[in-house]
């Protein structure tokens, strides 16, 4: 082998790159082990993979007969000694070596030494990196010190690829991704090939009349489209998203764009060749300028090049099937893009849509925001899908952010059965939606919806909401370009306000920084957003778009006295007297002015630790509490359950968690202060268990997981539940605190494993007029 590395990250790089070019996951291992046997000089350089029944299977080699698969025992052989060890083996005469397992028909027996090293991903070897040579020597430190830092790089694409995926059956093809939107959906791949203005060649023109009328016809057009795409989508999520739109148009109907077009044309440049120039020319102005939003205002307006070149091979180029083609879908589609745009959702049938793959993006951009405002499953981040097309079969699984590719018809078979039967299951549920969420001992749990769009109200009032225990306010500022005015405001929490008339609304005031950023104010770059400017703190330091606010939501209450204000990551008495005295300054401004208004409760989210140990210095000043247990897990746990390396270890079931909100609960007990709880615990029947149990008699879910909760509290009593967490708190770990749960549900007739038939056993006994109503 060779006995030198040149430069370890200069050949790592040229490798990935190399692999990147591949099409095909099998293709890209085997360039990865050939390029590594040329820049170490090995003879053989082999890649293994674990599969599902721990055994060896060989994904790719340089050097070795591959013609029939080789699959080495679970444990067995050198490279299974590897795997059990976890660390190098680096050996000359490996046939010598008392493991050794010898693979026929391999010809590996023609080589004399081995170097094997672990690729271990988030704490779990799932393969091995073999190089393997004809002269029996062990490898150089330097050689085998470069294969371990390219087995750690390894480790990372190599989690990303199955055994399927490498198989020639090019079927069940698995891509990981982040959950934008939960839910399962199954159809045809539909790509988003928005073609780009950037394609367009620079020609020049013969009439520079024809040129300026194509011009007019093609903005008016446009400007036509967006508004009917505004229109179909305030009908489905409400003006807050539809305000996207708006902003198209005012780029597109700005007289400085209009006038750089007609000066290309004049200088002899086609309509195409002037709306490329111009637009591009903008947008250069927009990347060269230092404040963060306006530098990233060049986005919008190259999607408006593209918008505008899209609508023109539409009405003015012989393509025009494109409109018809849309039309004619009649089966369910997934839109799967790089960058997926509002106007590609808008553009296609409402009740074909069933799921929106992207490339890139998170689990806040916007698209992910209106997926869950449509309850369209979504994974974003996938990665790009090298040979998709049109017609490919898909599942989406939002639940896991998993997307699979070509399902066999036992994958797809299994699938459908798991829709069918959660349609089927939340149908039934729907004999539920006008019962109370009683106990079978008589308490009262009231059950209110997380909103934060208008599309979210409709579906929260469906599902039996009580009302409202979280609106996030900053959805709707996410969703725009610009701040909303105070009246904009007001006209939001108005439509909330009036759809819960008569029920309880805690509505969150703006909660931004960290992971929720607003692109249009300035960015500070912090070292750890999550512990930095954000919540309270930002709105505090920007007190104009508190003050704003407050003095919206007193307006919108019009003296109701069903609106709670909940002031988000709260962590010093200093923050709560400030944001105290900008809500008495708010009331008696707007009662000055001749509003007839009543003082809303006011009340502070629980989610920093700190903030529990301050609550008896607050008992005086609060209304309520809310528990945040997102955030409140986290920050107790010092987990972001967003990080992929971290995130296994978030558990909102964990001992700590639980046993700090005993600690809650006792405070507020003996503070007397109204206690409620909103975040992903409310809504998981395990952690429901244990929430009323602790003595929470208010639980804030998505609305979508009303009926479920619901159903399971109407089939336990307190009594049940306050013995379970009796059980809970003597555990140290979350799993054996779950598992209990499960065996606990089921053994009141909630098998969460068989869900239709606990339910239909249930609804029975609500039929026979058995259950407590």
């Amino acid at each position: 082998m060779s006995n030198t590395i040149n430069n370890v990250m200069l050949e790592l790089t040229r490798i990935f790159q190399e692999a990147d070019l591949a099409e095909t996951p099998a293709e890209q291992v085997q360039r990865i082990v050939d390029e590594i046997s040329l820049v170490t000089g090995a003879d053989v350089c082999s890649l293994y993979l674990e599969d599902k029944n721990k055994d060896l299977v060989l994904l790719a080699s340089h050097g070795l007969v591959t013609n029939h698969p080789i699959v080495i025992p679970g444990g067995r052989g050198l490279v299974g000694m590897v795997v059990k060890s976890r660390h190098t083996l680096n050996i000359e005469d490996p046939a010598g070596h008392p493991d050794y397992y010898y693979v026929p028909q391999s010809d590996e027996e023609r080589f004399h030494s081995f170097c094997g090293v672990p690729l271990v991903r988030r704490g779990k070897v799932m393969g091995v990196l073999v190089a393997q040579g004809y002269k029996a020597e062990r490898l150089s430190n330097e050689q085998e010190a470069f294969l371990s830092t390219l087995a750690s790089h390894l480790a990372v694409l190599v989690s990303e690829i199955t055994l399927e995926n490498v198989s020639e059956s090019k079927i069940n093809l698995r891509y990981e991704g982040i959950s934008g939107a939960a839910g399962i959906a199954i159809g045809k791949a539909k790509l988003s090939r928005a073609e780009s203005l950037l394609d367009v060649s620079e020609q020049k023109h013969q009439d520079a009349d024809r040129e300026l009328q194509q011009w007019a016809a093609l903005r008016a057009a446009t400007v036509d489209d967006l508004s009917q795409e505004r229109d179909d989508i305030q009908a489905e999520l409400g003006e807050e998203i539809s305000g996207i739109f708006e902003a198209y148009k005012m780029l597109l109907l700005d007289p400085a764009l209009g006038d750089r077009v007609e000066l290309e044309i004049s200088h002899g440049y086609t309509l195409l060749a002037a709306l490329k120039r111009s637009i591009y020319h903008f947008s250069d102005l927009f990347r060269n300028i230092e404040d963060p939003y306006l530098s990233a205002r060049h986005e919008d307006i190259e999607r408006l090049g593209d918008k505008l070149y899209q609508v023109w091979l539409r009405d003015f180029d012989s393509q025009k099937q494109h409109k018809a083609e849309l039309n004619s879908i009649n089966s369910p589609v997934v839109l799967v893009g790089a960058h997926i745009s509002v106007s590609d959702i808008a553009s296609l049938p409402t009740d074909k849509l069933v799921g929106i793959v992207c490339f890139d993006g998170a689990a806040l951009s916007h698209i992910a925001v209106f997926a869950n405002a449509l309850g369209i499953p979504a994974v974003m981040g996938v990665g790009e899908i090298k040979n998709l097309v049109d017609g490919d079969s898909l599942i989406v699984d939002g639940n896991i952010a998993q997307l699979i590719r070509n399902p066999s018809l036992v994958v797809l078979s299994e699938y459908e059965v798991i829709i069918n039967s959660r349609q089927h299951f939340d149908k039934q549920l729907k004999v539920l939606r006008d019962l109370p969420a009683i106990t079978r001992d008589g308490s009262h749990i009231q059950l209110l919806a997380n909103s934060g769009l208008q599309a979210d109200v409709k579906p929260g009032i469906a599902n039996g909401a009580d009302g409202i225990g979280l609106y996030r306010t900053e959805i709707p500022f996410m969703v725009r370009d610009s701040l909303p005015s105070e009246d904009e405001q007001v006209l939001v929490y108005q439509g909330v306000f009036h759809a819960y008339a008569g029920k309880p609304v805690y509505i969150r005031t703006l909660d931004i920084g960290g992971d929720k950023l607003l692109p249009y104010l300035p960015v500070t770059e912090e070292e750890n957003p999550a512990l930095g400017w954000r919540g309270i703190r930002f709105t505090l330091d920007n007190v104009q778009l508190l003050m704003t606010q407050l003095r919206a939501i007193v307006r919108a209450a019009e003296g109701r006295d069903n609106i709670h204000i909940l002031l988000p990551m709260v962590s010093a008495t200093s923050e709560l007297d400030r944001c105290i005295e900008l809500l008495g300054d708010a009331c008696q401004q707007l009662a000055e002015e001749g509003y007839s208004i009543l003082r809303p409760k006011i009340g502070v989210m629980i989610e920093v630790p700190a903030a529990i140990s301050l609550l008896p210095f607050w008992r005086d000043k609060l209304d309520f509490i809310s528990i945040g247990s997102n955030d409140l897990s986290q920050y107790l746990l010092a987990v972001d359950r967003n990080n992929p390396l971290v995130g296994k270890l978030y558990d909102p079931l964990h001992p700590a968690v639980i046993h700090e909100l005993k600690r809650i609960v006792s405070s507020a007990r003996e503070y007397k202060l109204a206690l409620s709880l909103c975040g992903e615990m409310a809504s998981d029947p395990v952690a429901v268990l244990l929430l009323v149990g602790l003595g929470i008699n208010r639980l804030s879910m998505s609305s979508t997981r009303l009926p479920l909760i619901k159903w399971i509290i109407r089939s336990m009593s307190l009594a049940d539940m306050e013995a379970f967490v009796e059980r809970a708190l003597q555990f140290d770990n979350a799993v054996e605190i779950r598992k209990l749960g499960l065996e606990y549900l089921a053994s009141f007739g909630i098998d969460l494993l068989n869900l239709q038939d606990s339910l239909t056993h249930s609804l029975a006994q609500v039929s026979s007029g058995t259950e407590l109503k």
